[in-house]
C-alpha cells in the first residue's frame, strides 16, 4: 500500500518533495497558508497563475498538484502535531476569519517545507511608516503590482536585495541606491572560497547577469560596505542617513550621507520559520531544524527541506525538497538527486560566508532606538534589563519588557532580541501558530464521537 505523505510548505522545497514522492508512488497532501503556490520566491498576482501556461520547472511542479494521488489545501494552518498520535492539527480558512474548519491528518511521514521570513536589524527611525522589509516590498510589487514608494533605497545584506530593486523597478518606482553592507573583501572571500562549479551555478550567473543589466539600465549605484543607519521623518520616512561600515559593520566616522526617499526597503537575510519544527520537537542547531543526509530529523517520521534547515536559496531548497519528498515517500533518492543537493549546499556555504551579519550593527543603536516595534521596548530597556539580576533568563526578560510578546510574537525583532542579550533560546510550544479558543475547543472533523 502507498504511504501517505503530508507535506506543509508550496515554495520551491515543498513542490520539489511532491513531485519526487508522487514519482515513489505516494499519496501526497499539500499545505499551505497562502491560496497559490510557489511562496515568496514565485508569487505572482493571482490571475497570473490561471494565464500562465510556461514550461518552467515551477510550472510543472505547481500543475503536479491536479495530479490524482495529491490534495492541495492552500488557506491550511497547521497550529499543532501530537507526536504521541502522529498527528497533524489543520485549521482551513483565511487567518483573520471566522468560521476556519479544524482538521487532523495522520500520516506515515510529514515533510517540514514552512520556509524563512526576512531578518530586519533594528535602527533609529526604523519604525516609521515607509520603512519596509525587502520581502514585504517585493511581495506588493510582484504579487499587487504595488509601488511602496516613487523614491525607493533598497539596502541590506545578500543577494536578495538585487530581486528585490528588479521588483520595485518594475512597478515604476524609482531606486535610488542599493546598498549592501558587507565591503566588497568580505564579499569576495566568500563567493571565491571555492572553485566555482559551472554546472551547479550557471543559472545563478545568469540571474546575476540579469539583474546588473537592470541596475546599469535604470541607473541604479550599487554600494558594498555601505548601509542605512537612521530613517527621519515626520509622521513617515522622508531621508534615510548611510554609513560606511567596516567589515565588523561598525560604522566608518566622517562617511555619513543623506538619501531623500519616501521609502527604504531593508533586509539583512533570512530568519528561519521552525515553529512547527520546535512543537513536533525536533532539535535545531544554531536556530535551523537538524538533518541527516537524507533530510530527516531528529523525530521519527519527519523530515525537513529548504529554509528551515539553512538558508540557501530556491535552488537548496528544490534540491532538499526532493531527497526528502522521495525518501519520505519510501524511495532511495538516485545517486544524481543527492549530488544536485549537495552541490546546492556548497553555494549555501558560500552565500552565508559572504554575506554575513557584522556583531558590530548594535554600535548603531541609541538608547531610544525601539527594537521591538509591536511594544515600543528601547534598547535602553532591554540593556538594562539584561542587566538585572532580578531577570534572570530569556523569559524573565520578555516578561520585564514585553520584547518580542505583540502581535508578530517576535518574528521581526525575535534574533535582534536574542544577540543582545547574548543568546538564543527556543522553548517547546504545542501550540505553533494562532488559534482562537472556540477553534480549540471544536472537535475536529471525521474525528470519531
Amino acid at each position: 500500500m502507498s504511504r501517505q505523505v503530508v507535506i506543509v510548505g508550496a515554495g520551491p522545497a515543498g513542490l520539489a518533495a511532491v513531485e519526487h514522492a508522487l514519482r515513489a508512488s505516494a499519496r501526497v497532501t499539500v499545505l499551505d497558508q497562502a491560496e497559490s503556490p510557489g511562496g515568496q520566491y514565485h508569487r505572482m498576482p493571482l490571475d497570473g497563475y490561471a494565464a500562465r501556461q510556461g514550461g518552467s520547472e515551477f510550472d510543472r511542479r505547481r500543475r503536479l498538484l491536479a495530479h490524482p494521488r495529491c490534495q492541495w489545501w492552500p488557506g491550511s494552518t497547521v497550529w499543532a502535531f501530537d507526536r504521541v498520535e502522529r498527528r497533524v492539527h489543520v485549521l482551513r480558512g483565511q487567518s483573520d476569519g471566522g468560521g476556519r474548519r479544524r482538521l487532523s491528518l495522520v500520516p506515515d511521514a510529514l515533510i517540514l517545507a514552512t520556509g524563512a521570513h526576512d531578518r530586519t536589524l533594528p535602527f533609529p527611525g526604523w519604525e516609521l511608516p515607509g520603512v519596509y522589509t525587502a520581502g514585504a516590498a517585493q511581495a506588493l510589487a510582484k504579487g499587487e503590482r504595488v509601488a511602496v514608494g516613487e523614491r525607493v533605497l533598497v539596502a541590506g545584506a545578500g543577494p536578495f536585495l538585487l530581486p528585490v530593486a528588479e521588483s520595485v523597478l518594475g512597478v515604476g518606482a524609482q531606486v535610488v541606491a542599493v546598498l549592501e553592507a558587507n565591503p566588497f573583501a568580505t564579499v569576495r572571500k566568500g563567493w571565491s572560497s571555492r572553485p566555482w562549479r559551472p554546472a551547479a551555478h550557471a543559472g545563478k550567473a545568469s540571474e546575476l547577469a540579469r539583474y546588473a543589466v537592470t541596475l546599469a539600465r535604470h541607473r541604479v549605484p550599487y554600494h558594498l560596505g555601505r548601509t542605512v543607519i537612521e530613517a527621519r521623518g515626520a509622521g513617515r520616512v522622508r531621508e534615510v542617513v548611510t554609513a560606511k561600515l567596516r567589515a565588523d559593520w561598525s560604522v566608518v566616522p566622517g562617511t555619513e550621507r543623506v538619501y531623500e526617499v519616501d521609502a527604504v526597503c531593508v533586509g539583512h537575510g533570512f530568519v528561519p520559520q521552525p515553529e512547527l519544527a520546535v512543537a513536533a520537537g525536533c532539535v535545531l542547531d544554531g536556530g535551523f531544524v537538524r538533518v541527516d543526509g537524507a533530510q530527516r530529523t531528529t523525530v521519527d517520521g519527519v523530515f525537513a527541506a529548504g529554509e528551515i534547515t539553512g538558508i540557501g536559496g530556491a535552488m537548496t531548497a528544490a534540491a532538499e525538497g526532493a531527497v526528502a519528498g522521495c525518501v519520505a515517500a519510501g524511495g532511495e533518492p538516485a545517486p544524481a538527486l543527492i549530488r544536485a543537493r549537495d552541490r546546492a549546499l556548497t553555494f549555501a556555504e558560500r552565500l552565508a560566508t559572504a554575506h554575513p551579519i557584522g556583531p558590530a550593527w548594535r554600535t548603531w543603536l541609541r538608547e531610544d532606538t525601539i527594537v521591538c516595534r509591536c511594544e515600543e521596548t528601547t534598547y535602553g530597556e532591554l540593556t538594562r534589563a539584561a542587566e538585572d539580576p532580578a531577570c534572570p533568563g530569556s523569559h524573565a526578560l520578555k516578561l520585564g519588557t514585553r520584547a518580542g510578546l505583540g502581535p508578530c510574537q517576535g518574528r521581526m525583532c525575535g534574533p535582534a532580541v536574542s544577540e543582545l542579550r547574548g543568546g538564543a533560546e527556543r522553548h517547546h510550544r504545542p501550540v505553533a501558530q494562532p488559534i482562537r479558543l472556540g477553534e480549540l475547543a471544536a472537535r475536529p472533523e471525521g474525528d470519531p464521537e
